[in-house]
């Protein structure tokens, strides 16, 4: 009776076939080799940045005093830059996506959904080609109207920029370059929404746009913050768009209508490696470790907001 028992209580095993074997197998290297990789580039980061930790200006000529005076001003440009464009992006995606899932006609929304998806393909060079030559003078008188009536808040202080290559452009462009990515991560959620929860609110006779309010956002509160810092982490580290419309200087400003405006991390390094030598390259690599911290730590925390209120949205 105990055997029988035991034998009872013992767990189906399933049989493994080769064919089992060989996909789990790849599947746990494809997965190691994410971890491996991303080890792999934040070790060769560190061991290439340790000699710009203690470097000055005797042994890197890109250094006035010492590296931490260097690369915070790209910091501040970088996190500067990013805020504004997803400032901009967040918004324009949310209703573009809200649109497409509530609001177009079936065909039109499928239309408008593949021009979005294909703004995402759009080199970042054409980006920035369209920043210098199309919107940067397009934007420069609206920044002499912003300057004229509204110079006294310090965002739109200063000298206004004759050639419109301000951080604000940049900002532009970075948010043009985004919205993909938001509107297809919240168009997704949105459509997830439980069809019997904007039925019982429309029953309940709430509006449409009550009916998204009270339903729809709730539900995809997590998807929404997980693609703005998808977003966030696409303009932080994004390098030819910046470089080319940005008209940089090594200053610390709030104003953005400007000529001068903090540069990128990203940016810097493309225009300042070809020339770089000796600790000179170690320097930039640190630069490079520093905004590679900084992506890390945003997608950690969109990570942990995700997972703290999964059971409550779409996210799950």
């Amino acid at each position: 009776m105990t055997a029988t028992t035991t034998e009872a209580r013992a767990p189906i095993v399933a049989k493994k076939r080769a064919g089992d074997i060989w996909f789990s197998g790849t599947a746990v290297a494809a997965g190691s080799m994410i971890m491996i990789t991303l080890a792999a580039v934040a070790i060769f980061l560190i061991v290439q940045s340790l000699p710009a930790f203690g470097a000055d200006h005797d042994s890197a000529s890109l250094l006035q005093t010492n590296f931490w005076d260097y690369v915070g001003p790209l910091l501040f440009g970088t996190l500067w830059a990013a805020l504004l464009a997803l400032l901009m992006a967040v918004p324009l995606s949310l209703g573009v996506a809200l649109f497409i899932t509530h609001y177009a006609p079936r065909r039109l929304a499928q239309t408008i959904g593949y021009i979005v998806d294909l703004l995402a393909a759009v080199p970042s060079v054409v980006f920035g080609l369209w920043g210098i030559f199309v919107l940067a003078p397009a934007v420069q008188p609206v920044y002499v109207w912003l300057n004229s009536n509204l110079g006294w808040i310090p965002f739109f202080g200063g000298v206004v920029s004759p050639t419109g290559r301000t951080v604000l452009t940049a900002a532009i462009v970075l948010a043009v370059m985004v919205v993909p990515i938001i509107t297809a991560i919240c168009r997704e959620i949105f459509l997830q929404t439980p069809r019997l929860h904007e039925e019982a609110a429309l029953a309940l006779g709430a509006t449409r746009w009550e009916m998204i309010r009270m339903a729809v956002l709730p539900f995809g509160r997590s998807g929404i913050v997980s693609g703005s810092m998808l977003g966030l982490g696409r303009a932080l580290g994004e390098t030819m768009a910046v470089a080319m419309v940005l008209s940089v200087s090594k200053a610390v400003t709030i104003e953005m209508l400007t000529s001068t405006n903090p540069s990128t991390i990203a940016a810097n390094i493309a225009l300042t490696f070809a020339e770089a030598y000796k600790t000179n390259i170690n320097v930039l690599i640190a630069t490079g470790l520093i905004l590679f911290i900084v992506t890390f730590a945003v997608n950690a925390v969109a990570r942990w907001f995700v997972n703290r209120r999964k059971e409550f949205s779409g996210a799950n």
